[in-house]
């Protein structure tokens, strides 16, 4: 028996990277899997497996800023599936700037995209998850949502933002039975992030990034899912609130040299 054996799950930014990770894994588990972006899915990629692995699988393209066509997709991912149990909020994107030249409609867009589209997707599940008094909510944060990053101003800000929702969410839905918890990862190789290090002049803080990974290296967007398919599965049943840092021991600390005189390089 699959984990998520006859559970419906909603993902959004399902297209690529960690959300078509989630799809194919949670699919994998027995889940049914409902799929949303504003983007085509990869011909070949992650939720075209996860399409074929799944009972029953439903993608449908719609901006997750624009509330009437997240309704529309929820209601017709609820029609075709049946209801909504599991809501991945994995939608998001890249950006930053020094708060003093930043440009104002690209704060606006980054936030729209990564803390509205969160929480209408959330509005939009949570109808179904109350009236079942059941559900589970993960949050995709980021790394960049527990601590600075330079330069990092609307991403940061963003995505500490989806953290703290996900306390006050996991407050008011609990004794609803429904569960809401957050993950971080720390720098994972997605078109996101390839995107970022397409930008002129970043080859040697890529590098200065991934060795600040403890494992040192970047992470893979199924390492993500792992973590995911753990939270919204009954082995997580007493977990709401959380924030989990899955990141090779990025927010572990800073390495100085100290470990090569104990001889542990």
């Amino acid at each position: 028996m699959g984990r998520l054996d006859g559970k419906v799950a909603w993902i959004t930014g399902a297209a690529s990277g960690i959300g078509a990770a989630c799809a194919r894994r949670f699919a994998e588990e027995g889940a049914a899997v409902a799929g949303l972006d504003r983007a085509e899915p990869i011909a070949d990629g992650d939720w075209m497996l996860a399409a074929k692995a799944a009972p029953a699988s439903h993608f449908a393209r719609a901006d997750v800023t624009d509330e009437a066509a997240v309704n529309a997709a929820a209601a017709e991912a609820a029609e075709r599936l049946g209801r909504i149990d599991v809501l991945v909020n994995s939608a998001g994107i890249a950006g930053g700037g020094n708060v003093h030249n930043l440009d104002l409609a690209h704060w606006d867009e980054v936030l729209d995209v990564n803390l509205r589209g969160t929480l209408l997707a959330s509005r939009a599940a949570l109808h179904g998850m109350l009236e079942a008094g059941a559900g589970s909510i993960i949050h995709i944060a980021s790394v960049e949502g527990i601590e600075g990053f330079e330069g990092g101003s609307s991403y940061n800000a963003s995505k500490g933002a989806v953290i703290l929702l996900t306390r006050n969410m996991a407050i008011d839905y609990g004794r609803k039975g429904i569960r809401v918890n957050a993950v971080c990862p720390g720098f994972i190789d997605t078109p996101l992030l390839s995107s970022v290090f397409e930008m002129e002049g970043v080859g040697e803080i890529k590098e200065r990034i991934r060795e600040a990974h403890q494992l040192g290296r970047f992470g893979d967007p199924m390492e993500i899912a792992q973590a995911v398919l753990f939270l919204v599965s009954d082995e997580a049943s007493f977990v709401t609130g959380a924030t989990l840092p899955v990141d090779g021991g990025y927010t572990a600390g800073h390495r100085f040299g100290t470990a090569r005189l104990m001889g542990l390089e």
